[in-house]
């Protein structure tokens, strides 16, 4: 079996290819045992700043692989729901990662695909490029990208786009939140380099700090989320790439 994520390691950037061209890169057991294992390897090594994960060939990845799914309705719902959970931790570990994972989307990024893009902490995407929950044509649910679907654009879009499977092109992810930043195709891999080298020149430490409040500020109430912003706050002044930062930004 051929690896299903390639991954390099160049300039802190540690880049990890989801490698099933052939089947659009949809998303199997093995895939996403080896997305697990990229972020554990991402968390251990201190010489990765950040994460960016993109397609083999022309789409970043069509969604779950669908005899997969097939196989899965001769099985019990107690090993649906483990099957289920195990793809819901490539999630889980993204976002609990303290350092900044960035998808870079060529192509199509839908259903199980689309969620592990937004599952990232910055989107970059070709203006060519679609996105798309179409799980609901297909009798299926998308359950667990809800998580993100609904963070990221609010209930009435998320519904919108669960309930009718429509795609959305770039530019229109873009305007309702599900993308970050969308370049001309011809450009794309110049300057999504460009901000993926420039986050892994910035502080390690302020990222960590960043991503980690940002994402537990989810669900709480103003007065506890300012508390926690304080703590963030006290500390970050602390260390060492505080220091160093801002007395170099003051002898300019």
């Amino acid at each position: 079996m051929s690896e299903r994520v390639l991954v390099t390691l160049q300039g802190g950037i540690l880049t990890g290819t989801l490698s099933r061209p052939e089947k659009k890169n949809a998303i199997d057991t093995p895939m996403i045992d080896a997305l697990l294992a990229l972020f554990e390897r991402a968390d251990l090594d201190a010489g990765v700043r950040v994460v960016a994960l993109r397609g083999a060939g022309k789409d970043f990845s069509s969604g779950m692989d669908l005899n997969e799914l097939l196989a899965s309705a001769d099985h019990t719902v107690e090993q649906n729901r483990q099957a289920a959970l195990h793809i819901g931790a490539v999630f889980v570990r993204a976002r609990q990662l303290p350092k900044p994972v960035v998808a870079l989307v060529q192509g199509r990024a839908l259903a199980g695909g689309c969620g592990l893009a937004t599952a990232c902490d910055v989107v970059l995407a070709a203006k060519s490029a679609q996105f798309g929950y179409p799980e609901v044509q297909r009798g299926f649910v998308p359950a667990l990208v809800m998580n993100m679907l609904r963070r990221a654009v609010g209930e009435k879009i998320a519904f919108d786009l669960a309930a009718t499977g429509r795609l959305l092109s770039a530019t229109e992810a873009a305007a309702v939140g599900l993308v970050s930043r969308v370049y001309e195709d011809a450009d794309f891999e110049e300057q999504a380099g460009d901000v993926v080298r420039h986050l892994a020149g910035l502080s390690a430490t302020a990222l960590a700090f960043t991503k980690q409040q940002l994402y537990r500020l989810d669900g709480m109430g103003f007065e506890e989320g300012i508390r926690l912003s304080a703590d963030v706050n006290a500390v970050s002044r602390t260390t060492p790439d505080f220091r160093a930062a801002l007395a170099a930004f003051l002898k300019q």
